[in-house]
């Protein structure tokens, strides 16, 4: 419940406020002081392409793949698609978001399809036996 306060708190814009938390297990109460006000929203722009790292798990084998918006690669028995890149105004080579459709032509409902993350590709990971494919970063060429 404190948590769940707290992150209320902190969701909400504020201006240098006091807050008090009162938990509910013990009583105890919590001053939250000098709140600052939150960073301006970061805009993201659209990339042309992405590139893309693929491995087959069996082999070893690493395979780059460079890919523009609604193009489609072979990576050994899997397709993959990409639908969209996107990345922060400020940092182009960091933090890179990846709309990726991974097919296997043996079955009709993707593999896998959504947002792939630059920074954390466990976060949202291709779950396939034998090949893992990751976002590196968006390109504009």
């Amino acid at each position: 419940m404190r948590a769940a306060v707290l992150a209320l708190l902190l969701a909400a814009p504020a201006m240098a406020q006091e807050a008090v938390i009162t938990s509910p297990i013990d009583g105890s109460q919590t001053v939250l002081q000098d709140i600052e006000e939150e960073s301006a929203p970061v805009r993201a722009l659209d990339g042309s392409g992405a590139a893309l790292r693929g491995l087959d798990k069996v082999s070893g084998e690493v395979t780059d793949i460079e890919l523009g918006v609604g193009d489609s690669a072979a990576l050994g028995r899997i397709g993959v698609t990409l639908g969209a890149c996107r990345y922060p105004e400020d940092n182009q080579a960091g933090e890179a978001f990846a709309w990726v459709t991974v097919t296997d032509p043996r079955r009709e409902a993707p593999l896998f399809e959504g947002w792939m993350t630059a920074t954390s590709p466990a976060l949202n990971a291709l779950d396939h036996p034998r090949y893992d494919v990751w976002v590196i970063r968006c390109t504009n060429a």
